[in-house]
Formats: structure tokens, C-alpha cells, sequence
């Protein structure tokens, strides 16, 4: 298995392009099954959920091809509706596949979807409001059986804004009959990204970014062509990198309004930020400890950037609460940090991290996607060299994450 061995102690400096966003790709290729016709994507991350993505797309019957970060879905021939199970099991938002495939077939088979271990994330959510728009759905030893014939609008309130939840709503909606309303929906970048893509294909959304979307329904939709906007957690990791080596970076291609949050925590902590349209340049000559973060849905600061920032503070002065209010094991990178010499102390939801003057390279496991970022950055951080493994986790979101990261003259090496 592959790792990436780590030679801390340069100071990142330079110029990087941030990547197209994970979190808008994976519900976008699966809007692509809705259009009978061919949609061109742009700015397509190459990561491991992209790939997970495209094979689940080919199973299902479409035509898909790849150059670089452009790919092309064409699904005008008729297609499958069941998803395999080991599929299913790579990545947990595999599951936003099940409201397209209701849309475009009237029925899907799937299992429950896999991914990062970070707790329960049921879709209870999904499937009520599935059934409240008139599908039945059977379960069966863990497999999921849908019948939408009569896929209808209607109106959907949220108990929690679920991100999965509004969008997979959504991709049901626009071809059911009538109209769908739902309240208390998710406001992230990626749902107003998903609007702007099934309304390219010719549906009728509106209100992403608020707390009501609402969905007019549509016989059929076209192809189109789309550009994904940057991924604001890849531009957050890049960020606390940048500041843990105490370095000077321009990020281009990235969108500064989305990461209010995390900029504000940054700029509370020392760092010199500037802004201007797609540009962010960060400065950081010394760092102290932030004011208490807590993890909330967006506009507040993301629980995805929770484990980044928290590799951050553990070389800043002071000391740094965080409080984790989405997922229940969101803190399993902890214990890989102490290894390094981090000096964190977690209870329940609540972990205290006590800022050290230098961390150690050692060799340590990614437990996660975002649990990965943190170690990647405290190794950078850090004196002498880590071996970090498991790092498929890291691969899942990152694009070529060892050539970014020498591109700012880091020592950073992917080995065997």
C-alpha cells in the first residue's frame, strides 16, 4: 500500500490553482443521469470518489469518457436501476444516486453506501422524503428496493439541513410531477452548484442558498455543459498548511465567499489574509490559538475543515477549543496527532487542543479523509520525517496532493 513520507520543516511558499469541489462533482454526475442527452463537465477533480462516481455511472448503463479534468456523460441509452453493492460501499454519498435513478427509471435497487467511518449518518431524511413523494420503498438485509411510478411534489420539511437530504430531494424533484418545496434545506456552495446544473439542463429550481428550494418538475431534461466551482475544504487544508510552516502562498481558482468562516478564524489567529475575486494570499509569521471553533452547517465553520484547523493549532500558542456538532467521531484523528506530540485532550464532542513548540515526525495512519489532511499538515509542521499510510482516505479528495503541496517546496514523496 502506498504512503507519503513527509520531510517537515520547509515553509510553504508559492502559487497553486485550487480543484474543482468533491462535495458538488459526485451529485453533479449523478444529475447527469436525469439529461437525455450528453453533459460536459469542467474542472472535474481527479480523486478516487470521482472515479467511484464514473464506475457507478457505467454500470448504470451510461457512456462516460475522461480527459484530464473534463468528462463527458452521455445517458440516452435506456438504463440500469441497481447499484452493486461493492460500489455502494466505497464512498457514503453514493447514496445521492438513488434520487436520480427515481427520477430517470422509476425505481432503484441499492445497498447502503460506505465511505469514512465518522459515526452514524442515517438517510432516514432521504427516505422519508421519498415516501411523502409517493415512493414505497422495502428493505431487505441491508439492501434498499424503490418503486417511484408515481413520483409527485410536495412539500418537505427538513428536521436537520441535511446536505445529502436537499440534494438527492432535488434530484428526484425536477422530473416529478408538480411542484416540491423544501424548507429548512442545506445552504452550502454545492447546492446552489447542483441548482445551477439542473437548470443548465433545462429544469426549473430555485432558492439554493436559502432555506427554501423549490422545485418546479419537468418531463425531461437536456444535456449541458457546467464548470464545478473550487472545493472550499481542499482551499482550507491548503490554507492551514501554509500557516502551520509559517510560510507566504497565493491560492488562485477558489472562492474566498465561501470560506468566511474558516478566513475569520485564520486572520483571529495571526495570519495575514487577502482577498480578491478568486484569489486568497495568506501570510503567517507567527500563530496563536483561535477562538473557539465550533462546527455548525454552513455559513458556519464546517465540520470538514474541523481536523485541518485543528493539525493547525497544534502548533499555535495558547490553547484552542473545538466542539464538533454534526458527526460523533470526528475526533479519531486525535490519537495519530499525539503521536506526533500534540498535546489535545477530547471529551464527548469537545476536544482542547494545548499548542506545543514543535511537533515530531512519526509514522501514523489517516483514519479518514479529513483526519488525513490534519496529519498531512501537522507533518509538515513537524521535525524530521513521517510515514503516512492508509492514505487512499486522502486520495478520496485530493488531487495529487504530494505534487501540490513540492509545488509549495514541501519534501512530500509518495511511496510504496
Amino acid at each position: 500500500m502506498p504512503k507519503l513520507r513527509i520531510e517537515g520543516g520547509n515553509s510553504l511558499c508559492g502559487v497553486i490553482d485550487v480543484q474543482g469541489a468533491k462535495n458538488s462533482i459526485l451529485p453533479i454526475m449523478a444529475a447527469a443521469l436525469l439529461a437525455e442527452g450528453e453533459c460536459v463537465i469542467e474542472n472535474c477533480p481527479r480523486i478516487s470518489d470521482a472515479d467511484a462516481a464514473i464506475a457507478i455511472l457505467e454500470t448504470l448503463g451510461a457512456s462516460v469518457r475522461r480527459r484530464g479534468n473534463r468528462v463527458w456523460i452521455d445517458c440516452r441509452s435506456p438504463l440500469n436501476y441497481e447499484i452493486p453493492d461493492d460500489l455502494m460501499r466505497k464512498m457514503r454519498s453514493s447514496v445521492i444516486f438513488l434520487g436520480a435513478l427515481l427520477a430517470r427509471c422509476g425505481k432503484a435497487v441499492i445497498s447502503f453506501p460506505g465511505g469514512c467511518e465518522l459515526g452514524p449518518r442515517p438517510i432516514d431524511l432521504h427516505l422519508a422524503a421519498f415516501e411523502k413523494m409517493g415512493v414505497r420503498i422495502e428493505e431487505d438485509f441491508g439492501c434498499l428496493s424503490c418503486d417511484a411510478q408515481h413520483l409527485t411534489g410536495c412539500e418537505i420539511p427538513l428536521s436537520f439541513p441535511s446536505v445529502g437530504a436537499t440534494e438527492n430531494i432535488m434530484l428526484a424533484a425536477v422530473r416529478a410531477k408538480g411542484t416540491t418545496v423544501i424548507t429548512n434545506a442545506a445552504r452550502e456552495p454545492e447546492i446552489e452548484d447542483l441548482q445551477a446544473f439542473l437548470n443548465e439542463m433545462g429544469g426549473d429550481v430555485r432558492g439554493a442558498g436559502t432555506g427554501t428550494v423549490i422545485i418546479h418538475g419537468k418531463d425531461s431534461l437536456h444535456g449541458c455543459s457546467h464548470r464545478v466551482i473550487p472545493d472550499r475544504i481542499v482551499t482550507a487544508t491548503y490554507l492551514c498548511a501554509v500557516a502551520a510552516t509559517r510560510g507566504n502562498a497565493l491560492l488562485r481558482k477558489t472562492r474566498p465567499d465561501h470560506n468566511a468562516a474558516l478566513l475569520a478564524a485564520l486572520r483571529q489567529s495571526g495570519c495575514e489574509i487577502e482577498v480578491c475575486e478568486d484569489l486568497i494570499r495568506i501570510q503567517c509569521d507567527s500563530l496563536r490559538a483561535s477562538r473557539p471553533i465550533r462546527t455548525m452547517p454552513y455559513p458556519g465553520f464546517p465540520t470538514d475543515a474541523q481536523a485541518p484547523f485543528m493539525g493547525l493549532m497544534c502548533v499555535a500558542k495558547g490553547s484552542t477549543v473545538f466542539v464538533e456538532t454534526i458527526f460523533e467521531n470526528r475526533y479519531r484523528h486525535i490519537a495519530e496527532l499525539c503521536r506526533m506530540g500534540a498535546k489535545i485532550t477530547p471529551e464527548g464532542k469537545v476536544a482542547v487542543v494545548e499548542g506545543v513548540s514543535r511537533l515530531r515526525g512519526a509514522p501514523v495512519e489517516a483514519t479518514d479523509l479529513r483526519g488525513g489532511a490534519a496529519l498531512m499538515i501537522a507533518a509538515l509542521a513537524a521535525e524530521g520525517t513521517t510515514y503516512l499510510s492508509e492514505i487512499h482516505h486522502i486520495d478520496r479528495g485530493y488531487e495529487d496532493p504530494e505534487g501540490v503541496l513540492t509545488q509549495l517546496g514541501a519534501s512530500v514523496f509518495r511511496e510504496e
